[in-house]
């Protein structure tokens, strides 16, 4: 499929790269879902520099500078990445359109790129060079996720990204409303089994979660959808990780809960272990 039918879920694609290993599965995720779909992917790398004093005598009291042979050095690297993916995606009947952008940090950048493009979906990977274990997974992804306008669907290294099996987890919250209504609409569209997933934390929450997945049930009744249920208890993280892995899902669908006012962390607790455990793809779904 070279152009993006009516249908199409994901009409424009945005994917960061920042060279590492786990953003190259990032882009072929994204590179698997256009062929699908009729997508165009827009391939960006966000280059950003900070000042130094490389240039100048170390007793100077003047401003630091930054190193404009190396941002060329760096951007002509960058370029010709882009370039090779973009023959790459040629060769396998995608569009693809590099993207170099110079900013403060990585996140602004890709955020910036979003609000200029408005993606349909932003695709990214799991750490990156920055990534922090104590986080889970980076904080670029992490902040990006917290911040963006739209759904961010992340694709850890080596895990093919497919359709097959979607996971929705839902805790009954507006946040999970939205990503059930985005899991209802790709299984529609995508033709994909649906698992639905509430978590109770301890046995004296079994029938609130029972309560959850029930209406679930109805929802997808309504639509003519056959829906699988689990209700795992414990952690809510381990719970859907579990879960996921249980029911051999090829995609766990989870609400963002939006900024929490920490620049730590920009969305819940949840969903980021979720992302950073997780075997398989996880989408970010954005209350609208």
């Amino acid at each position: 499929m070279s152009a993006a039918s009516p249908s199409t879920p994901f009409p424009k694609i945005l994917v960061c790269t920042d060279g590492s290993p786990d953003s190259e599965g990032a882009i072929t995720a994204a590179l698997n879902l256009a062929k699908t779909t009729g997508s165009t992917v827009f391939l960006l790398e966000v280059l950003f520099f900070l000042a130094g004093y490389e240039l100048q005598s170390p007793d100077t009291l003047a401003p630091p500078m930054v190193n404009l042979e190396l941002m060329q050095v760096q951007e002509t690297a960058a370029r010709e990445r882009l370039e090779t993916w973009k023959a790459e995606a040629a060769r396998e009947g995608v569009t693809l359109e590099p993207r170099v952008r110079t900013g403060s940090s990585a996140y602004d950048g890709i955020l910036e790129e979003a609000d200029e493009l408005k993606p349909d979906l932003i695709i990214m990977g799991r750490h990156g060079y920055t990534g922090l274990t104590r986080l889970l997974m980076g904080s670029v992804t992490a902040r990006v996720i917290g911040h963006s306008p739209v759904n961010v669907l992340v694709a850890p290294q080596g895990v093919p990204l497919n359709f097959q099996r979607l996971l929705i987890a839902s805790d009954g919250s507006p946040f999970s409303e939205a990503a059930w209504t985005e899991a209802l609409t790709l299984a529609k569209t995508m033709g994909s089994a649906l698992i639905g997933v509430s978590v109770a934390a301890a046995d004296r929450d079994i029938p609130a979660a029972t309560e959850v997945v029930r209406g679930l049930e109805a929802a997808a009744s309504q639509q003519g959808i056959a829906l699988d249920t689990m209700i795992p208890v414990g952690r809510p993280e381990e719970g859907i990780v579990k879960a996921a892995e249980f029911k051999q899902a090829s995609l766990i669908i989870l609400g963002s809960h939006g900024r929490t006012g920490l620049k730590r962390l920009l969305m819940g607790s949840v969903a980021e272990r979720v992302i950073g455990n997780a075997k398989c793809p996880v989408l970010v779904v954005r209350k609208k």
